[in-house]
């Protein structure tokens, strides 16, 4: 095969990977506090620059050359989104750094997503997730309110929880000293890869949650142009594969 199709074929696996990012993205420009994934993409280089004391056969021109493009691990944008008022006392929004911390009794996740309700027995948990999922104050326990007087439910911006005149727990936020180890696992929640939590200084505001951080218009400009990107590589490949054939079919004849 020739260097070029080499490196239209990289361009190939390149643009379906960021156009699945992408995809995925637009798929969620509606989820509550969707953070956003970045394609990042790299240069390959070539195996004498990376192969520990050389490449056991070099060319001085070939070199000198790329290796096509390549993809770096996906990365996250924890850019805030905009704030949309819902007046429900139980939905909040964090602003600035930090994410609220929920569990199911056996794992620890986290999430920017603050639409929260209360189950039979009185716990705050999070809507989505059909209710697995509890909200943690900050020393790891559920929060319990009295689901009869729901609509007396204050939440401070520090995050303190009142109902009447009861302080019955505080948002246990969290924040990390490396974002880059959360990972996506579903449902619009993180799990941390062993970044050591720190505090935060986010601020809660009730009544409001956190839209997903994709501008749409962005997204679909994204997927238009990898969409062009993805077609011209195609093409380059084709326009390749005819050079190859004339060279094998008239080039070869003729000599």
């Amino acid at each position: 095969m020739t260097y070029g199709m080499w490196l239209s074929a990289a361009g190939l696996q390149v643009n379906d990977y960021r156009q699945s990012v992408f995809a995925n993205n637009l798929a969620n420009v509606s989820t509550t506090g969707f953070k956003k994934d970045l394609a990042v993409i790299r240069e390959r280089a070539v195996e004498s620059r990376t192969a520990p004391g050389g490449a056991r056969f070099g060319h001085r021109v070939l070199d000198q050359l790329t290796g096509g493009p390549w993809v770096r691990p996906t990365v996250r944008s924890f850019e805030p989104g905009e704030f949309e008022e819902t007046g429900n006392p139980l939905d909040v929004a964090l602003d600035g750094e930090g994410m609220l911390t929920v569990g199911d009794g056996t794992e620890t996740r986290f999430t920017r997503d603050g639409r929260m309700t209360l189950n039979r027995s009185g716990e705050l948990v999070m809507v989505a997730g059909n209710g697995r999922w509890r909200v943690l104050d900050q020393s790891g326990g559920p929060i319990r309110l009295d689901p009869n007087q729901r609509e007396r439910v204050r939440i401070a911006a520090n995050g303190q929880i009142q109902q009447g005149d009861r302080v019955v727990g505080r948002l246990g936020l969290s924040w990390f000293e490396d974002p880059s180890q959360l990972t996506k696992v579903g449902g619009n929640l993180f799990m941390n890869h062993g970044s050591q939590r720190q505090a935060t200084s986010a601020r809660v505001r009730s009544g409001f949650i956190e839209r997903s951080n994709l501008n749409p218009v962005d997204g679909l400009a994204g997927m238009v142009e990898v969409s062009r990107a993805y077609q011209l590589n195609a093409n380059l490949i084709s326009l390749q594969d005819q050079t190859v054939g004339l060279a094998v079919t008239t080039v070869g004849r003729i000599g």
